[in-house]
């Protein structure tokens, strides 16, 4: 049987998971599609969301001219770091959801990572 690229997704993402609940740490996911890239923070047990931020958000339309590209995906980053400073959140874990880590996956990390997150 051969998977189709989402279900090898969903398969990374699953294995990530299970990783970062074994570590018990509040987690960093993170998702994309073309238009849009999104991310939350989820508290160490994983019932519930302690912040968003996302290139749909108010702020984010009218700071951004485009939201599908790595200055977006930037944007998005320092937007959550700070947000997770605020809540007293320093060190989480980084949740992909199963996209390679390279383009606007990458550019969110990074700029979270500058902007003082720990992961």
């Amino acid at each position: 049987m051969k998977l189709d690229k989402k279900q090898n997704r969903l398969r990374r993402a699953r294995k990530t998971r299970a990783k970062i609940r074994k570590l018990a740490m509040n987690r960093l996911s993170v998702h994309r599609t073309p238009r849009h890239i999104y991310a939350q923070i989820i508290d160490a047990d994983g019932s519930k969301v302690l912040t968003t931020a996302s290139t749909i958000d108010k702020d984010a339309k009218k700071e951004l001219k485009t939201t599908g590209n790595i200055g977006a995906a930037s944007y998005v980053g320092k937007v959550i770091a700070n947000k997770a400073k605020e809540i007293g959140v320093k060190e989480v874990a980084f949740d992909r959801s199963g996209f390679l880590y390279h383009g606007r996956i990458k550019a969110l990390a990074e700029a979270a990572r500058e902007a003082g997150l720990k992961f």
